[in-house]
């Protein structure tokens, strides 16, 4: 982490924005939503799916099969990409009134969330891509757009982070009857992304008040939070845990991507032995919010 380099030349996307990026589980394949109104396959070879209006966010399947894709057209859209030279429509998901700024597939594949600025978050059976229906109602406790949905790794926790500057946990392990579980409170603006440790005990979510916090969702009843990174001078789009969980990836509007290292342990070897001492109460606000001073060294 502390040499990443670029692998190869950038992606040219003849000056479009690009709102929304994902890779097969086998990582042969990179979709990118774009705001041409298209998604781009860049496998290699590189294939183009016609969209109506922005494409916001984009997912594959666990299986690398099937492609959602939620845009500025109201709908998700479907796709088979078995061969993602031929990708091919599988249908649309209607119901969403406003633009689809979030999907996410639950970890057996078989439910898609999606989340949008009408301030819903919805749910699908997508056991049958080919024939996707809604699962319950639309979840309505938000008072803002729905920036981010992901699910916890085991597909019990739908996480959702909005403008109303929360996030809220939903219990999903019947996605036919969700319930909602806590709420992630702390955050000054809107909560921009979120995302889920490879174990599920932690939840790190990103915020247009330049932020990145870090919760317990080892009760997720009773989320709790403890720790707040600081460092990007502009929004915080995106939050990704590397495989261990020992490493949070960040990219901000600040035209950078941070790096953390989350690995306690490891941390706290490293300030003992740059510092000789304890860190000051100024600096626990700095580096540790949410936590009470403790002794280290």
């Amino acid at each position: 982490p502390e040499n990443s380099l670029s692998i190869d030349q950038p992606l040219m996307d003849d000056g479009n924005a690009v709102f929304g990026v994902s890779f097969t589980a086998d990582g042969h394949t990179l979709a990118t939503g774009n705001g041409d109104n298209s998604v781009r396959l860049w496998s290699i070879p590189q294939t183009t799916l016609p969209g109506s209006g922005f494409v916001y966010s984009v997912a594959f399947s666990p299986d690398g099969h099937t492609l959602a894709t939620g845009g500025a057209d109201h709908t998700v859209r479907l796709w088979n990409i078995t061969n993602p030279a031929q990708p091919t429509p599988l249908g649309q998901l209607a119901g969403h009134t406003n633009s689809v700024l979030s999907v996410a597939f639950s970890p057996d594949g078989h439910t898609l969330a999606s989340s949008g600025d009408d301030y819903t978050v919805r749910l699908w059976n997508i056991t049958d891509p080919a024939q996707p229906t809604p699962l319950g109602l639309p979840l309505t406790d938000h008072t803002g757009a729905v920036d981010s949905v992901a699910f916890s790794p085991d597909g019990h926790i739908l996480a959702s982070g909005s403008a109303d500057h929360t996030v809220r946990l939903w219990n999903v392990t019947n996605p036919a009857q969700p319930a909602p579980f806590g709420q992630l409170a702390g955050h000054t603006n809107a909560v921009y992304s979120v995302a889920f440790s490879p174990d599920g005990h932690t939840i790190a979510t990103s915020s247009f008040d330049h932020t990145v916090r870090l919760w317990d969702a080892t009760d997720p009843a009773h989320p709790t939070p403890f720790g707040q990174l600081t460092g990007h001078t502009s929004v915080v789009t995106t939050v990704k845990f590397s495989p261990d969980g020992h490493i949070l990836a960040t990219g901000g509007a600040d035209d950078t991507v941070r790096l953390w290292n989350l690995d306690v342990n490891s941390a706290i070897s490293r300030i003992c032995a740059a510092a000789g001492k304890d860190l000051t109460p100024t600096q626990w606000q700095q580096y540790a919010a949410g936590l009470s001073p403790t002794p280290l060294c």
